[in-house]
């Protein structure tokens, strides 16, 4: 047995066929930044921060109002023509001035949140990428695994066959056959399970690349990467861009608790008026008029209290991931690989 286990490692592990879609992993990599599904999710989240930046730094419009006033239900609307009505026109324009930093601490709470919509953008990249490698990895691996259990079934095979003549023969008792036909069955079930295993990592190599369609095809072509091209690519995967976003967050709702704080300070709505008086002699007058809210009934005490949480708890998950980050170590996809490949039979 340690002979034919010898014998089974000096076997080449992979032959490409012919109408297989060979893949190198910079190959696998581009398919993947245009075909990533949850890339495309982070980059809309990215989009949809930005137009937030657009609208939180946008004033109030202004409001303008024409009314009609001074009709008699008696006298009705005048006689003669439409300049001849007994009607006064007013024209009113009218503009809240946000008083508190409010503009401010919403462009403040926006950008923060686009910032850490990049930033989850830049983690998602580094999360997935590594999923990538995994799967392309693997492949490989399950290709080898494949190509060594098929070797293995076809020499047990031979070993079975030749037992029969064997056993005809006399040479060998029927249960020293039955021994070797057991290990066959044995060698093509572990085959089949290769195969399953091999089907199963190229669905998942496909579904990243966006080959589905062409999954039972696909082959990893490229080798095992050297040491070296494993530390520089695992320093890359240690990155946490995903701390930085949750500080970011922190950040956004802070200024949000800020926003809710400053609602205690009354907007101001300027408004001027244009009237044209037509009762007796008709007169143009202008007015100027200023209006603020009363903090009666409402007094933003329930958004204030709310904002405050929605900090603590933003304060507590930046917290809570900077003490992970420093607890976990990241494993590195290639390093597992390389366990998985050595541990092949």
């Amino acid at each position: 047995m340690r002979r034919l286990f010898l014998l089974l490692l000096l076997f080449p592990f992979v032959s490409f066929a012919q109408g297989t879609t060979a893949l190198s992993l910079k190959q696998a990599e581009a398919l993947w930044q245009e075909h990533s599904r949850e890339l495309s999710l982070a980059r809309a989240a990215t989009v949809g921060a930005a137009a937030d930046v657009t609208t939180a730094g946008q004033m109030p419009n202004p409001d303008v109002s024409l009314n009609l006033a001074s009709i008699s239900p008696w006298s009705g609307y005048g006689a003669g023509g439409w300049k001849d009505k007994k009607m006064d026109n007013i024209l009113r324009l009218e503009q809240l001035i946000e008083r508190g930093g409010k503009r401010e601490l919403r462009v403040k709470g926006a950008e923060a949140r686009l910032d850490a919509s990049r930033f989850e953008f830049d983690d998602a990249a580094r999360q997935q990428l590594g999923v990538l490698r995994y799967a392309y990895y693997n492949l490989r691996l399950a290709q080898e695994k494949l190509g060594l259990a098929r070797d293995t079934a076809a020499l047990y095979g031979k070993s079975a066959a030749a037992g029969k003549l064997r056993q005809k023969a006399g040479d060998i008792a029927p249960v020293d056959l039955s021994r070797l036909q057991i290990d066959q069955a044995r060698a093509d079930s572990d085959a089949r399970q290769a195969q399953a295993d091999l089907e199963q990592a190229q669905l998942a190599l496909a579904y990243l690349v966006g080959l589905e369609a062409q999954a039972p095809q696909l082959v990893a072509a490229d080798n095992w990467p050297a040491l070296e091209e494993q530390a520089l690519n695992l320093a890359a995967l240690e990155q946490r861009p995903d701390l930085e976003a949750a500080r970011r967050r922190m950040a956004a709702s802070e200024a949000d608790r800020d926003l809710a704080r400053a609602q205690k300070k009354r907007n101001v709505t300027l408004g001027v008026q244009y009237e044209h008086n037509m009762q007796n002699a008709p007169t143009n007058s202008y007015g100027f008029g200023v209006s603020v809210p009363l903090f009666v009934w409402h007094e933003y005490e329930g958004e204030i209290a709310r904002a405050e949480a929605d900090f603590n708890v933003a304060r507590l998950q930046y917290d809570q991931q900077q003490a992970q980050a420093g607890s976990q170590n990241v494993k590195p996809t290639f390093m597992c690989m390389r366990n998985l490949r050595t541990s092949t039979p």
